[in-house]
């Protein structure tokens, strides 16, 4: 932030803690734990409620149905999950430089008070069924700011923790996050419950105070760190690192899975098995439970078995799944289906954990480098976590776009053959290509291994990639 004469604005104050270095064993049990803990916290509370809105018309479109006056189709409705994922992945990026630009802490409560404007255009259109297709896609829209809490959210509490401690940090951060997919269809199935599929306005008038004491809760309890600075121009600039698109790759894989079908998996449910709102609300949220609770312990398994070997396993495993879910809507057999959901929910969550350890490994393998080739070790150090930190909220907007292919392949697969079965083959297709890629890049040993100094992510150009993802 600038003054008008353009001198960098002063960062002080309460809520601005000018030293900060969790790296440093005795400043972390001494200060810096519970400083970071009580941020974490409070960004879990605001990063939830921000997917919660998100997901907030994977919920409503259940209660989009002829019988309330609505007249979408199933193609329009997955074309409208698409443009909420849509914008909700284009918004991670500004979201993600914004956290060195105005503070973590500043930056959560803005972020947590524009949610109140989707909300408030939920509430306006499941009252107004006549609402122009158009202009429903419009309003329906403004619900990608809760995506863009994510991306902002993981920078911030990145650089709060250790490197050793980051797998199950971020692991929960993102998790208590992700659970929100499933919050908002838990009141969904409420709502529908308890007052009938005509009272869906209720869904977003549930969630006006909650927003409020999240914001209410970052004032409260978080902080901003004077170091974290804005270099927009030096962080941008590591999109050219192979490794940042090969890793935004293999996050549309796990992530983008999560969240596309954590988004349709009720819609899948009404058209394809011809399931009530209420039956759907209720097995739907199965899924984003599932997949929130175990992303922490894939972030943990990363920690001690290695990113890589966690990520590869979880892309080979997806593939079966898909391949399973072919087989199941063929057969219209919806208890398989519903099984082997869950399993794939299962391992979303587990590869979105172990895959999101790896982003900052290997730019702490890169500072060695530099480190080792004689760059000032604090002025390595720092560089290379502010990159990790960009790049965990880039990576993160690349990622969410999967969640928009997961849902406009579903919607065209129903329009041309009125089955997501081909939608499935090709997913499954995707799958082993990200497990060909984790495989090569990061875990292949060279038949010769010479030393080396930084070739991306390790000391080594092939035996040392897994160290980077450890």
């Amino acid at each position: 932030m600038t003054s008008e004469t353009g001198t960098r604005a002063p960062r002080t104050g309460p809520s601005w803690i000018s030293r900060w270095d969790p790296e440093d064993r005795g400043f972390w049990e001494s200060t810096g734990r519970p400083v970071a803990r009580r941020n974490l916290w409070a960004s879990i509370a605001s990063e939830h409620i921000g997917f919660s809105v998100w997901s907030i018309w994977s919920v409503l479109v259940l209660f989009m149905i002829p019988e309330h006056g609505f007249s979408t189709t199933p193609e329009q409705k997955f074309l409208l999950l698409s443009v909420v994922t849509l914008v909700g992945a284009v918004l991670r990026v500004p979201y993600t430089l914004a956290v060195p630009i105005f503070g973590g802490r500043n930056w959560t409560i803005i972020s947590t008070f524009l949610l109140l404007v989707p909300t408030a255009a939920a509430f306006f259109l499941v009252q107004n069924p006549d609402t122009p297709f158009w202009l429903m896609m419009v309003l329906a829209a403004t619900a990608g700011l809760g995506g863009g809490n994510f991306s902002s959210s993981m920078a911030n509490i990145n650089s709060y923790f250790p490197e050793r401690e980051k797998g199950w940090a971020l692991g929960l951060n993102a998790g208590g996050g992700n659970i929100g997919v499933a919050t908002v269809q838990l009141v969904g199935l409420a709502v529908i419950a308890l007052f009938t599929a005509s009272a869906g306005y209720l869904v977003p008038l549930f969630y006006a105070p909650l927003i409020l004491l999240a914001a209410w809760w970052a004032m409260r309890s978080m902080n901003n760190l004077v170091n974290v600075r804005s270099d927009i121009p030096a962080q941008l600039s590591a999109t050219k690192d192979r490794h940042f698109w090969i890793m935004s790759v293999l996050y549309i894989g796990t992530f983008g899975s999560f969240i596309g079908t954590g988004f349709a998996f009720g819609l899948l449910l009404q058209s394809q098995f011809g399931l009530v709102p209420i039956q759907a609300a209720a097995i739907a949220v199965l899924g984003p439970v599932i997949g929130s609770l175990i992303r922490p312990v894939g972030g943990r398994m990363a920690d001690a078995l290695g990113g890589a070997r966690v990520t590869l396993w979880v892309f080979l495993a997806m593939a079966v799944c898909a391949t399973v879910l072919v087989l199941a809507v063929q057969a219209a057999q919806l208890a398989l289906f519903v099984g082997a959901f869950a399993v794939m929910f299962t391992l979303t969550g587990l590869g979105n954990g172990s895959t999101y350890k790896m982003i900052p490994s290997i730019y702490a393998a890169k500072a060695e480098d530099a480190i080792a080739a004689g760059e000032p070790r604090e002025q390595a150090l720092a560089r290379t976590k502010r990159t990790a930190s960009s790049m965990l909220g880039l990576i993160g907007a690349v990622g969410a776009l999967g969640g928009v292919g997961i849902n406009v392949t579903f919607r065209e697969a129903f329009a041309a053959t009125g089955s997501t079965a081909p939608a499935f083959a090709a997913f499954g297709a995707f799958y082993l290509v990200c497990a060909a890629i984790t495989y090569l890049v990061y875990l292949r040993r060279p038949a010769t291994a010479a030393p080396s100094t930084a070739t991306g992510a390790g000391a080594t150009p092939g035996a040392a990639q897994e160290t980077a993802t450890r």
